[in-house]
């Protein structure tokens, strides 16, 4: 009777939030998730990256500017 409650239980909750259920992934599709997540990543960084050497090279030319 118990296991027959939490499968109602897994039932109802299922339907009710109206989420699919778990399907396992295939050792493939774990390892290209990861590296679609990794090149978010890098692409981020990248960016992240452009940007403060953008300030970089402002704050180098303020530099010259007031050594001068």
């Amino acid at each position: 009777m118990t296991a027959e409650k939490k499968a109602d239980t897994d039932a109802r909750t299922t339907a009710s939030s109206g989420r699919k259920p778990w399907t396992p992934k295939s050792p493939v599709e774990v390892i290209l998730d990861q590296i679609t997540k990794q090149e978010k990543k890098v692409a981020e960084l990248q960016h992240e990256l452009d940007t403060e050497k953008a300030t970089l090279t402002k704050l180098l030319e303020a530099k010259k500017v007031l050594q001068a």
